[in-house]
């Protein structure tokens, strides 16, 4: 299920969510080339966040293959900015357009709800918080993590928990059905969470894909939601 829009209006212009998906595409554009080595590689490597890495766990001058010819070498320099500049960025195209549809849908009504400081702090905590689960999870891998779908797994967490009955227009597609359909936001988000649980419970820590970031970052932001709405800005469908 792919969602495609929200039957959720919102009330004020989200200009931290738009900034946010300006950020990342900044970022994809001015420090990882669009996409093309080597500059891809050295955004990873350097500002990509690596658990062993960060933590002293795993072996300076260890060697992971990215890929093409191109591979990250360890080093003994611990970076503590990474868990931060790693939200910004991605591997390829098709996880930035990914991440950055999934923060268009829901980011705009949960900035609605919290304010726009407010939001703004809750995306980086939710962020940092998958990271975390990430690092707790597998404290001694050497793959570099990149992505903002921690911190928007934490969007998608808070909008579950404020806007559980809001319509979302999903892309369903089995086989040769191909429809779109309207299910609640609780339904298709808490499926979305279910899947990232599998996921990361049946994977290898090493699979490629930081299941347990996207766990992480959503069961932030469902915890964080209500503690970060602001009560005196208005919206019709929030608890």
């Amino acid at each position: 299920m792919f969602p495609l829009r929200d039957e959720n209006p919102s009330h004020h212009t989200p200009l931290v969510t738009w900034a946010l998906i300006a950020l990342n595409v900044a970022a994809w554009v001015l420090l990882q080339g669009l996409g093309q080595e080597p500059k891809l590689a050295a955004s990873v490597c350097t500002l990509g966040l690596i658990p062993g890495e960060l933590l002293g766990t795993a072996p300076p001058g260890t060697s992971i293959p990215l890929g093409e010819g191109v591979s990250c070498t360890l080093t003994d320099q611990a970076n503590w900015l990474t868990p931060l500049s790693s939200m910004f960025m991605h591997g390829g195209w098709m996880h930035i357009i990914g991440n950055m549809w999934f923060l268009f849908v829901f980011g705009d009504n949960v900035e609605d709800a919290m304010g726009r400081a407010r939001y703004l702090l809750f995306y980086v905590a939710c962020g940092l918080a998958a990271a975390a689960a990430q690092v707790l999870a597998s404290p001694a891998s050497a793959v570099p993590m990149v992505g903002a779908s921690g911190a928007i797994g934490g969007v998608m967490g808070a909008y579950a928990v404020m806007y559980p009955h809001a319509r979302i227009d999903v892309l369903f597609i089995f086989g040769f059905f191909v429809r779109v359909i309207p299910i609640s936001a609780v339904m298709m988000l808490g499926y979305w969470f279910l899947i990232q649980l599998v996921s990361g419970s049946v994977s290898r820590l090493d699979a490629g894909v930081a299941f347990w970031a996207h766990v992480g970052g959503f069961a932030a932001g469902a915890l964080l939601a209500l503690p970060f709405r602001n009560r005196g800005v208005r919206h019709q469908t929030a608890l």
